[in-house]
C-alpha cells in the first residue's frame, strides 16, 4: 500500500553485512562506501574495495544524490504557490462547524441512544398481532407467505433498558419476528431511535445493534500491523490517516453542508490531505514533490473528465433513499457536484500509490545506472508502471463491483440485460466513477514517471561533485566523513 513504501532517498541494497553505524532521524545508514560489480563492470572486487574508481560504486549503498539547488527552486517555485493556495482555500471556506437543522426523524436523522436487552422470551407471534394475512387470503405472494409465517411462528418479546440520554434507565418493549434480519440477544448492546412526537409507548425502538467494541478491536489490529510492518513509516501513515480524516469529517462535509460547491471543496480538501500525508509519510524531499506534482496533473485530468461525463449522461446524483434525504434537507446542495467530488476523493488514495512507487522506481533505476539518460529512465519505469496499471485497474474496478453486489444482484433476479442494467442511473454512476477514476490512475503512470526521469536526469553534471563532496571512501564496511 502507498503508506508503507519506504520514502526516503535510501535505495535497497543487498549487501549481506549489517551496517554498524547508528541510523539517522531519516533512516540513513553510515555506510556508504560499499562497492560491488554492476552491469558495464569488473565482477572482481571485494566489497569495500576502495581502488582509484571505487567512486563510481559507492552510490548502490547510500542515500539518492538530492538534486541540484536549481531543481529545488523550480520544484518549490510550483509547490509553494499550490500550497498556499491551497491553505488560503481552506481559510476562505472553512465552516465552523455543521449547520443545524430540525431533525425529520427519517433514516440516520433520528434521535438515537444506546440501549441493552436485559430480558428477552419466546412468545406466540398471534398472541402479540404482529403479522396479519392479506385481507385477501392470498400467500402466493412473498408478502403473504410472510405474513402467514410470522402469524404461526415464535417471536421474540425483548425488554430493552436505555442507557443514555435523558430517560435512561425507562424500559420498553420490542417484538421480534421469525423472519427478522437482525435477532436480539439477551445482554446484547444496541442503538435506539428516539421519536419525541410519537405515543409514550412508542417513542423508543431498536433499529441497530452496537458494533463498536469489535469495530474497535479490528482497528487496533490493523494499527498494530501497520506499525509491527511500517515502523516509523507505520507511525506516520497511522497519523496522516487520521489527519485526512480530521479534513474530510472537519473541512469538507461540513463545507459542502453549508453550501459551498462541493466540486470547489473536494479538491481544496483532496489538495490539502495528499499535502499533509504524503509530505508527512514519505518525507519533505525531490521524490516526494514529483509524486506531489503527477497527483495534482491526475487529479485535475479526473476533474476534467468527471465534469464532462457526470453532464453528458446527465447523472443527477440522487438515485438513492440517503441522497434523497440530503436533497430534502439541504436543497441547495448541488447534487452532480457531490457525485464529481466523490469521485475526486476517491481516486486520490489509490492515486498517491501509484506516483509515490513510480518515483520511487526511477529514483532506484537512476541509482543503479548513473548513466541512464532521461528517454532510457522512462522506457524502464514505465515497464514497472505497466504491471502496476494492470493490478490497480483490476482492484478499482472490483472494489466497486463489490460495493454495488446486491444492486447487481437485484438486476440479475429480473433478467435485465447488460444494456438495461448499465444504463440505469444507479449503475451509470459507479461506471463513470470507476472508468474515469482509472482513466486518471492510467494517466499519472506516463506523467509521474516522465517528471521524474526528468528531475533525476537534470542532475547528472552534479553527481561526480556530490560524490566527491562526500570525502573519501575508507575500505571494508567504510561510512562518509561528515562534514
Amino acid at each position: 500500500m502507498g503508506p508503507l513504501i519506504s520514502c526516503d532517498d535510501q535505495p535497497v541494497t543487498s549487501s549481506p553485512q549489517p551496517p554498524i553505524e547508528p541510523t539517522d532521524p531519516d533512516g540513513h545508514t553510515g555506510h556508504a562506501g560499499h562497492a560491488h560489480a554492476e552491469p558495464g563492470h569488473p565482477s572482481g572486487h571485494a566489497p569495500g574495495h576502495s581502488s582509484g574508481h571505487s567512486h563510481g560504486h559507492s552510490h548502490s549503498h547510500g542515500p539518492a544524490a538530492p538534486v541540484s539547488k536549481h531543481l529545488r527552486k523550480v520544484i518549490a517555485a510550483v509547490l509553494i504557490p499550490f500550497a498556499a493556495a491551497v491553505v488560503i482555500g481552506m481559510a476562505v471556506l472553512w465552516p465552523g462547524g455543521a449547520p443545524g437543522h430540525e431533525r425529520s426523524g427519517v433514516g440516520f436523522d433520528r434521535q438515537t441512544q444506546q440501549g441493552k436487552v436485559v430480558s428477552l422470551q419466546q412468545v406466540d407471534c398471534k398472541s402479540v398481532n404482529v403479522a396479519q394475512v392479506p385481507p385477501t387470503g392470498d400467500t402466493s405472494t412473498p408478502e403473504g407467505r410472510e405474513a402467514l409465517a410470522a402469524q404461526t411462528g415464535e417471536c421474540k418479546k425483548a425488554t430493552v433498558e436505555v442507557g443514555t440520554g435523558p430517560d435512561k434507565g425507562r424500559e420498553f418493549v420490542e417484538i421480534v419476528q421469525p423472519g427478522a434480519p437482525r435477532q436480539l440477544a439477551d445482554g446484547q448492546e444496541v442503538v435506539v431511535a428516539y421519536a419525541p412526537d410519537a405515543p409514550r409507548d412508542l417513542q423508543y425502538s431498536v433499529i441497530d445493534v452496537n458494533r463498536k467494541f469489535p469495530m474497535a478491536v479490528l482497528a487496533g489490529i490493523f494499527a498494530l500491523a501497520v506499525v509491527l510492518v511500517g515502523r516509523m513509516r507505520g507511525v506516520f501513515a497511522l497519523v496522516a490517516l487520521a489527519v485526512s480524516f480530521a479534513v474530510l469529517t472537519l473541512f469538507i462535509l461540513p463545507a459542502i453542508l453549508q453550501g459551498s460547491n462541493p466540486l470547489v471543496v473536494a479538491v481544496v480538501g483532496a489538495s490539502a490531505i495528499m499535502l499533509i500525508a504524503l509530505y508527512m509519510c514519505h518525507g519533505l524531499t525531490a521524490r516526494t514533490s514529483v509524486a506531489v506534482l503527477g497527483t495534482i496533473v491526475s487529479l485535475v485530468l479526473i476533474g476534467v473528465l468527471g465534469s464532462v461525463f457526470i453532464d453528458w449522461a446527465f447523472l443527477s446524483g440522487n438515485t438513492d433513499d440517503n441522497t434523497g434525504l440530503i436533497h430534502g434537507l439541504y436543497p441547495n446542495i448541488d447534487m452532480s457536484g457531490l457525485l464529481l467530488a466523490g469521485v475526486i476523493i476517491g481516486s486520490l488514495g489509490v492515486l498517491d500509490d501509484v506516483t509515490v512507487t513510480q518515483t520511487s522506481a526511477v529514483w532506484e533505476l537512476r541509482q543503479a545506472d548513473p548513466s541512464m539518460g532521461p528517454r532510457e529512465l522512462y522506457r524502464a519505469g514505465i515497464r514497472i508502471g505497466r504491471d502496476h496499471i494492470a493490478s490497480v485497474v483490476n482492484t478499482l474496478v472490483l472494489a466497486y463491483a463489490g460495493a454495488a453486489l446486491p444492486l447487481l444482484l437485484l438486476f440479475s433476479i429480473a433478467n435485465s440485460s447488460m444494456g438495461s442494467v448499465a444504463n440505469s442511473e444507479l449503475v451509470a454512476e459507479e461506471i463513470v466513477r470507476t472508468l474515469v477514476g482509472s482513466i486518471g490512475l492510467v494517466a499519472s503512470v506516463p506523467v509521474t514517471t516522465a517528471l521524474a526521469a526528468l528531475v533525476v536526469s537534470a542532475d547528472r553534471a552534479e553527481t561526480p561533485a556530490a560524490a566527491a563532496a562526500a570525502g573519501p571512501q575508507r575500505g571494508g564496511r567504510g561510512r562518509r566523513r561528515k562534514r
